[in-house]
């Protein structure tokens, strides 16, 4: 296929994807991937609770707080199984489109799919939003929520539970409620999650990749979904189709002392610095000694050259981190672990409307090893 017309499938994929997504009952498409991979908390961080990985099952330990996710959603559909360890009075929660609770505060304000005891799987505050008698009691049990733009409906045991309208948040973060002092321990397995919209750019193949102008195999080789690049001689890689508007979601891992980054609306020659070039969203082992007094603006997340990423969030060398990169026009948005370091544009920062708002995307062979999994392209968000 020719770099022209794989990049029109990329997109009308997408856009049929999106399409989906506003036709109630229709099974959405989308990028799909486990939310847990059995064995840690990549991917989650914990407020106000403790959390870990059992028998390659998610066990809600302690405390009252949030297990939340990296990457906020809009339309999804959210698939698991849980059980609570307590026989009777149990209490736990799934929140999704939330922000993150306030200072002080162990929960978010909502929205919340009960997991209490005769309430189970429950949308709070919605009279549409119940149903009794398909929860399972003392077995493990499977819930499937779908949410697409304002709506949002429930199966549980593979049997519709309920549908509401009125959905007001159009974004947020997925966080599992725990409330062990009262509610008990909870286990969860089988965590599913399909980012309606999304458009993998990496799964079996690299057919949405090429190198700079030279063999991509000199340096890249693709393993159980795994894209890495050797460090060695050879180009860095590039998409064959070209972005304008999107939300480019991706995870990366760097050896100590890796460095590598992400080019984004860069032209054919792979051009990220100076006047109509794209722009290098930076990836580094920011904790590694030789990178100790660097300038701000070369540490992960940030646009290189241009705007330094602030808070540094990056997790230690040889762990999975996350990257979100929203652009609209001269706006620029990047969320790093699920934490925004870069929020944007030209009236702040003149640079930007310099650079090109429509080019190719690329990963950077800077001569260091590095892996990336789960690349998926999406529309962006306002």
């Amino acid at each position: 296929m020719n770099q022209l017309s794989t990049r029109y499938v990329v997109w009308l994929n997408l856009f049929a994807n999106l399409l989906l997504t506003v036709a109630w009952g229709e099974e959405p498409a989308g990028n799909r991937y486990s939310l847990f991979n059995g064995q840690d908390l990549t991917g989650w961080h914990a407020h106000q609770c403790e959390a870990e990985a059992v028998d390659g099952k998610l066990l809600l330990k302690a405390g009252d707080g949030l297990l939340w996710h990296d990457f906020p959603l809009r339309n999804f559909v959210l698939e698991l199984e849980w059980r609570p360890l307590k026989e009777s009075g149990y209490d736990a929660g799934i929140y999704f489109r939330c922000d993150l609770p306030p200072a002080g505060k162990p929960f978010p304000s909502k929205y919340q799919v009960n997991l209490k005891q005769a309430d189970e799987a429950n949308l709070i505050g919605f009279k549409e939003g119940r149903s009794r008698g398909l929860f399972k009691p003392g077995e493990w049990n499977r819930l499937k929520l779908t949410v697409a733009g304002t709506k949002a409906s429930m199966e549980i045991n593979g049997k519709a539970a309920w549908q509401v309208d009125g959905l007001e948040d159009r974004v947020g973060y997925l966080g599992l409620q725990v409330e062990v002092p009262l509610g008990g321990q909870h286990e969860f397995r089988n965590l599913l999650l399909t980012e309606t919209g999304y458009e993998p750019l990496l799964r079996e193949s690299m057919e949405n990749w090429e190198g700079f102008n030279d063999n991509a195999a000199k340096c890249w080789s693709l393993k159980d979904e795994i894209l890495t690049c050797n460090g060695k001689a050879g180009p860095s890689l590039k998409s064959n189709f070209e972005v304008e508007d999107f939300n480019l979601r991706l995870e990366y891992r760097l050896p100590v002392g890796g460095n590598s980054g992400v080019y984004i609306r860069v032209p054919a020659n792979g051009n990220h610095h100076g006047e109509d070039a794209g722009i290098e969203v930076q990836l580094l082992d920011d904790a590694a000694e030789r990178y100790k007094n660097l300038k701000p603006y070369q540490y992960t997340g940030s646009l290189y050259s241009i705007v330094a990423a602030e808070p540094r969030v990056s997790r230690g060398a040889g762990q999975w981190n996350s990257l979100e990169i929203n652009c609209r026009g001269t706006h620029y948005r990047v969320l790093h672990n699920g934490v925004r370091v870069i929020d944007a544009d030209e009236s702040a920062v003149a640079e930007l409307a310099k650079r090109r708002v429509k080019g190719f995307l690329g990963l950077q062979n800077h001569s260091e090893e590095i892996s990336f999994r789960n690349i998926r392209l999406g529309p962006a968000e306002e």
